[in-house]
């Protein structure tokens, strides 16, 4: 049986998923006895130390989160397998777990502007090759159109109580600067959640004044933001399903050039942090938030009118003014969003998912659904959903 140690941060989601990926693939597919090694060891034993270990154990493979340093470079030449998480910089000599964060900046970016908002921020590490990356991807997207983006950039090794925790700071400051409304994305849920903090201590209304959003889905962070944090989902449970299915041929002896697994963006889940539109126009704010409260009615547009007192005419000149597409069109990309984001947090029958998401599952929605994603809904969750 091959033994493969794990050092993963586990105390948040990413680490979590990626862990759970990995098991799930060897009980699926091969056998394997694991070494969940705390993540202080990294910085306790080092490399070294790890090493040590792992050669007493007999381990075949190491998939770890390790500092991108001349002493990791000891591992493969012990002879043992590796595969690291590109937490702080890329490796070059080494498969990395690492990751789309250029594209998920841009989609980050493109939900603000669909939006409505002409004001924008990024919160993260300059430093660091996920944060950075993603604020890369978010400012070209925005450079493209003509807007501009305000950065805050945390050091690395700074305290978080000094930026935001009980008491003014520059985090704080920063955001009483910025132009309002303004949409902030954050490097992380973390960083997201600091700038909730932040914003509650400067009175700073939230979505009112500043919506944030944050990447990774971690449910618990989220959840205790106040508000609770909206967030950019990624495919890491799939990513370590990947890392698994690598490492399994590495000690196979099949794999002559191991390849990066990248964990791949995948939709927004919207909380309160983004629950508004930065529309000027009273009408078509009000008819934003007509449908989407009320997206899993069966509403068309003779429902959205029915809120309003202007003609059919004025509604959709105005509704294309500010969204760039038609009243009906509008409801129909919302509700296919919400169809692919349920796609993959359930696993509930596809018509099924369609009915709760008020979409009949005919030829022309598959159609329409592929003209998105390039494929059918089962093939989209088999794509971002680890399977054997």
């Amino acid at each position: 049986m091959n033994k493969i140690i794990l050092l993963f941060d586990i105390s948040e989601k990413y680490g979590q998923s990626l862990m759970m990926g990995i098991v799930r693939y060897f009980k699926e597919n091969s056998n394997a006895l694991f070494c969940n090694m705390p993540i202080y060891y990294r910085e306790t034993l080092g490399v070294k130390g790890i090493l040590k270990f792992a050669k007493e154990w007999g381990a075949q493979g190491i998939i770890a989160q390790l500092n991108n340093t001349r002493d990791v470079r000891k591992i493969a030449e012990s002879g043992i397998h590796l595969i690291v998480e590109d937490y702080r910089e890329r490796f070059e000599e080494f498969p990395n777990i690492t990751g789309g964060y250029y594209e998920a900046g841009q989609m980050g970016a493109e939900y603000f502007v669909k939006k409505g908002f002409k004001n924008f921020a990024f919160y993260g590490f300059k430093n660091i090759v996920w944060s950075r990356e993603r604020s890369m991807g978010y400012e070209e997207y925005l450079n493209e159109r003509g807007f501009d983006v305000y950065y805050f950039n945390q050091e690395e090794n700074s305290q978080t109580s000094d930026l935001w925790y009980y008491k003014p700071s520059d985090l704080s400051k920063w955001l009483q600067d910025l132009p309002k409304p303004i949409a902030i994305m954050a490097c992380d849920d973390a960083r997201g959640q600091h700038i909730t903090e932040a914003c509650k201590h400067a009175n700073i209304r939230i979505p009112e004044d500043v919506i944030v959003l944050g990447v990774d889905n971690d449910e618990l962070t989220c959840n205790l933001s106040d508000p609770p944090l909206s967030s950019i989902n990624l495919d890491t449970e799939r990513g370590g399903y990947e890392a698994g299915r690598l490492m399994d041929q590495m000690i196979q002896g099949k794999v002559k050039k191991p390849r990066n697994v990248m964990v791949m963006p995948t939709y927004i889940v919207t909380r309160q942090s983004t629950d508004i539109a930065a529309v000027d126009d009273a009408y078509i704010a009000k008819a934003l938030k007509y449908i989407h409260k009320n997206l899993d009615h069966d509403i068309n547009v003779t429902d959205v009118l029915g809120q309003l007192t202007i003609s059919r005419r004025s509604l959709e000149k105005k509704f294309q003014e500010v969204t760039g597409t038609s009243v009906y069109k509008y409801i129909s990309k919302i509700r296919m969003q919400k169809f692919s984001e349920r796609l993959l947090e359930t696993d509930k029958r596809i018509s099924e998912i369609a009915h709760e998401a008020g979409l009949n599952l005919t030829n022309n929605v598959a159609r329409q659904f592929k003209q998105i994603h390039g494929c059918s809904p089962s093939e989209y969750r088999k794509k971002h959903l680890p399977r054997k």
